[in-house]
């Protein structure tokens, strides 16, 4: 019996295939014809549509698979990054990155492929003899995926090529076009797509470009360029529309949280735009070594002091004293918000009730050995045991999820002066819920500037490891104070002492932006570099 998964799988399969058989699929980019083909040959059938998308689809990127979202975190102060063949992200924290820099050149890469792709399809799709209705379908799909990657590539450049048709290689010489236009450009595509595209789709479609994604991803860019009002429009399209909701685990609520990430919680209706098997080799990425897995990308003590206790107060808060025992035991007398629990194994913490982590006394296990943790905290999210023995396995990566949606839309209501609107402590208090934690104390947080605090603490305590910490501390301009100095891990229990893993270097005034590649510079004389590079 063929699931969705299967059916997109074959669907790729087939793509794949015939480009295997033809010439190359590298083709596709220099000449008229994914295939190498004439166009007259390639565009007839829906199949031959079908094909064309699905090769458009292909850049959408995973967590741990593919183009690794989640390691985003480690440009961040959530998580160290090692194991530079999965992408050399450390050299950017310490100030290293160039325009050789292989990170940004591959991202540059896939995104401007996917793009010219999104043309090809628009440029040609109507020679298909199809479903008028599904052809127009696919065509908004197309545009979503085009506006997208334009996003992703505005988001981490700024300024970039601005491409609405497919070029010639004599016409790769194009110009930057200034973000803000780069910005209104996605933001009116996206609106038409939302407005034009399914809120839902079969189960064997539920991968595709929807409304609910397209009013999602301009929740998201908005509340990275501070357009709040966007924020609020879109996040409120969302939340009206009835489509999404939070994963809830009816029989063992207090289990919901951790049930999102595994195979039991992975088809709910909280995930709105996602990449299949994104996280296939999660135990591979993220698991400690002394379970057979690999740890490249390992989570800090910032992230893990983040975390509220149960009674919904800070460690910084409790004093002195009680700051020492929560570092020392981040979960002391299991005591802490349960996301800290449901998102990363901590040391001394037994594995299915067998096998204890410890990274400091286990050989396996230890802090800076090859594939260990480097701060002695390990990922948990999209760690499933049942991938132990394969290592490795078909889970899907959430790019956008609901709990995001609500947050976005409480974060827009505060930083427009709503701060105390029963809208936005009701969307925070949902996500809280679900959680386990107790609802905002108002008598606490009782101002614009409290509300901002606790918000910021939230997202990073929901959404921790997921990849969108790194744009957060840009967006609200923290960037130089968390990403520069000395890098901790877990509390040495021999000396009492943090683990100071290493000392990284940033300028926001530099890697606030990523390089253009090296590639690029060279290939088109009116390229310009982003500054300090």
């Amino acid at each position: 019996m063929y699931t969705f998964k299967n059916i997109y799988k074959l669907q790729m399969f087939a793509f794949l295939l015939f480009c295997t058989l033809a010439t190359s699929c590298d083709k596709f980019l220099t000449i008229d014809s994914p295939t190498g083909v004439t166009d007259e040959l390639w565009w007839k059938t829906e199949t031959d549509a079908y094909n064309a998308l699905a090769s458009v689809y292909v850049g959408i990127p995973g967590g741990s698979s593919g183009r690794n979202i989640m390691y985003y975190a480690g440009l961040s102060d959530e998580a160290v990054h090692r194991g530079d063949f999965k992408g050399d992200y450390d050299s950017f924290t310490r100030g290293l990155a160039t325009s050789r820099w292989g990170v940004s050149a591959s991202i540059w890469q896939d995104d401007y492929i996917c793009i010219r792709r999104a043309n090809r399809f628009l440029e040609n799709v109507d020679r298909v003899f199809m479903d008028a209705a599904l052809r127009d379908r696919m065509k908004l799909e197309a545009r979503a995926l085009r506006a997208y990657y334009h996003l992703e590539l505005l988001m981490l450049f700024g300024d970039i090529p601005l491409l609405e048709k497919s070029l010639t290689p004599e016409e790769n010489i194009q110009k930057r076009t200034a973000a803000d236009d780069v910005y209104n450009y996605i933001v009116t595509e996206l609106m038409e797509c939302a407005n034009l595209l399914p809120a839902t789709y079969v189960n064997a479609d539920r991968w595709r470009m929807s409304s609910g994604v397209c009013w999602s991803l301009l929740s998201r860019m908005g509340l990275f360029k501070k357009d709040y009002e966007l924020v609020k429009q879109a996040s409120k399209k969302v939340i009206d529309s009835k489509v999404y909701k939070l994963w809830v685990n009816s029989t063992n609520v207090s289990a919901s949280y951790g049930e999102l990430f595994s195979y039991t919680g992975e088809l709910n209706d909280e995930r709105i735009f996602y990449k299949e098997n994104g996280c296939a080799n999660a135990w591979t990425t993220f698991a400690p070594f002394g379970i057979g897995g690999e740890t490249y990308l390992s989570p800090t003590n910032t992230v893990v002091n983040n975390y509220e206790t149960k009674q919904g107060k800070t460690i910084q808060e409790l004093g002195r004293d009680s700051l020492l025992i929560y570092q020392r035991n981040p979960n002391h007398n299991n005591n802490r918000d349960p996301r800290l629990s449901a998102s990363l194994f901590v040391p001394n913490e037994n594995f299915q009730g067998q096998y204890k982590l410890d990274p400091f006394y286990n050989p396996s296990d230890r802090i800076g050995e090859t594939k260990s943790t480097a701060t002695g905290f390990w990922i948990k999210k999209y760690v499933d045991s049942r991938d132990r023995q394969s290592k490795s396995g078909n889970l899907d990566f959430m790019i956008i999820r609901y709990a995001e949606i609500l947050l976005n839309y409480a974060e827009a209501l505060i930083e427009v002066g709503e701060w105390n609107s029963t809208e936005s402590i009701n969307a925070i208090n949902e996500v809280r819920a679900r959680a386990g934690m107790p609802h905002v104390n108002t008598g606490t947080y009782n101002s614009q500037q409290k509300m901002r605090e606790l918000i910021r603490r939230e997202r990073q305590a929901e959404m921790a490891f997921e990849g969108g910490r790194y744009f957060d501390i840009r967006r609200w301009q923290i960037d130089a104070a968390v990403m520069n100095g000395d890098v901790y891990g877990a509390t040495n229990p021999t000396t009492g002492e943090l683990v100071r893993v290493q000392t990284r270097k940033y300028d926001s005034a530099r890697e606030g932006l990523w390089p253009i590649p090296e590639v690029e510079l060279i290939a088109n004389p009116n390229m310009i570099q982003n500054p300090n590079y």
